[in-house]
């Protein structure tokens, strides 16, 4: 069961998508905030595999209480759902290691959308992915011989930027499992990130 807390000032729209939710069977709305600050009180007590979060709130806009939450130790993968679309926004979330960002327009793709980020998988909407080659191309490109990354760990942070699991990729490189496994630790250790959903966003903002 994919356990989830839904943050949004709108209580009509909080309501909404808890419903959306809830009638999925291996998805469960553990808690909804109705603000940052109190999604920041909440997360360490619920715990959620997933933060399914709004940006412009009144008080702590969502990016700034995602990066409290996940500075704090939640292993959650945060998905923001909102109806704005600035680079601004998009840059923010990205350099704080959100797994996902989709417009609320397509709230019908939010329970797959959750799935897949629990799962970690990065998610973004059609209109973000529009926009993504513009910003990340503003960003200096990476040296992996800054960081002594390898050929085959470089391929291995590909797959795991496209979402790929650590069986998926030993099979695709014809490796054992463990064997990735250990990659994975290595380049972590190596780029100073903390798990696979910064990564992919490691990704995303400086080797694409």
């Amino acid at each position: 069961m994919i356990s989830v807390m839904i943050v949004d000032d709108d209580p009509f729209v909080s309501g909404s998508l808890k419903i959306i939710l809830d009638n999925e069977p291996d998805i469960e709305v553990k808690a909804v905030a109705n603000s940052g600050e109190e999604a920041v009180k909440l997360a360490p007590q619920v715990a959620p595999d997933v933060i399914v979060m709004d940006i412009r709130m009144e008080g702590m806009n969502g990016t700034d209480a995602a990066q409290k939450i996940l500075e704090n130790g939640s292993k959650a993968a945060v998905l923001f759902l909102t109806t704005f679309l600035d680079d601004e926004y998009i840059n923010k979330a990205l350099k704080i290691g959100a797994m996902g960002y989709i417009i609320k327009q397509d709230c019908g793709s939010l329970p797959s959308s959750v799935r897949a980020v629990a799962s970690g998988q990065a998610v973004f909407g059609g209109k973000v992915v529009e926009k993504l080659p513009d910003l990340l191309n503003r960003k200096e490109r990476f040296d992996p011989s800054e960081f002594d990354i390898t050929p085959k760990e470089l391929e291995v942070i590909e797959l795991v930027a496209d979402g790929l699991s650590n069986k998926e990729i030993a099979e695709k490189m014809f490796l054992g499992e463990g064997t990735v496994r250990n990659m994975v630790s290595s380049i972590l250790t190596k780029l100073d990130l903390r798990d696979r959903t910064q990564l992919a966003c490691f990704y995303y903002q400086k080797m694409v």
